[in-house]
């Protein structure tokens, strides 16, 4: 099995993506298609020419990667995508062979954190449009892709943990919801700018509080996400 989840930025998504990797069973790639994004667009992003420099492949050898032998003798192996890396010259036939399964969180979240680290944020940078494009993309391939709302984990990590591993037809393995503090050696190496604060985790953070209230541009870009997310959260598991 290739598990591929699709998220947009500041989303639970490296947490998710620590939580598979202790399981014996999964290989973990953190955002394969980061290097290609950043040559294709040339946009200047936080440790931006180490990204470069440590992903040399283009974008159709990533994908090749991705749906080739899986390292290390694993049975499966997980992708952490973030949905706007997925632009023209990004190729997704790879999503056919994976089991696609979407993280959303509500936009007002997403943008009050992202814009901490990436002030200049634009619609593209956060990826709910895209999310949502990617989802009709993985229904027109004939699949039923699976929608998780981080929101939700939070709340019950070991429930909606279980949720998730029933709905892509794998066993729950609780090693998923603990892991040891510190980097891992299969963070991208952006690690040190946005994973810092994840670092002192040893497991999946509490419920959130109330939305952040937010005024001008970032309240406008959160709006304007909200279609997209309402889209997703509709079809979203609970647990069981």
């Amino acid at each position: 099995m290739r598990v591929a989840m699709w998220s947009g930025p500041r989303n639970l998504s490296t947490a998710m993506m620590y939580s598979f990797a202790q399981r014996a069973d999964f290989f973990v790639v953190d955002e394969p298609f980061y290097g290609p994004y950043l040559r294709i667009t040339g946009l200047d992003h936080p440790m931006g020419d180490a990204i470069l420099e440590d992903r040399k492949n283009d974008a159709f050898q990533v994908e090749q990667s991705l749906i080739g032998p899986i390292p290390n003798d694993k049975a499966h192996a997980y992708h952490k995508h973030m949905c706007q890396h997925m632009i023209d010259g990004i190729p997704r036939g790879f999503m056919a062979d994976c089991v696609n399964v979407f993280l959303i969180r509500h936009p007002a979240r997403v943008v009050s954190s992202f814009a901490k680290g990436y002030p200049e944020l634009t619609a593209e940078d956060i990826g709910f449009e895209a999310q949502a494009e990617l989802f009709d993309y993985a229904c027109s391939l004939g699949q039923s892709p699976v929608v998780i709302d981080s929101a939700d984990i939070r709340d019950d990590p070991d429930g909606m943990l279980r949720a998730l591993c029933c709905e892509i037809g794998l066993e729950f393995d609780p090693a998923m919801l603990v892991w040891e503090a510190g980097p891992k050696p299969y963070d991208g190496v952006w690690a040190p700018y946005w994973y810092t604060s994840l670092h002192t985790t040893t497991g999946f953070a509490g419920p959130e509080g109330d939305l952040p209230q937010m005024t001008g541009a970032l309240a406008d870009l959160a709006e304007q996400a909200m279609p997209a997310y309402r889209k997703l959260e509709a079809k979203k598991i609970s647990k069981q």
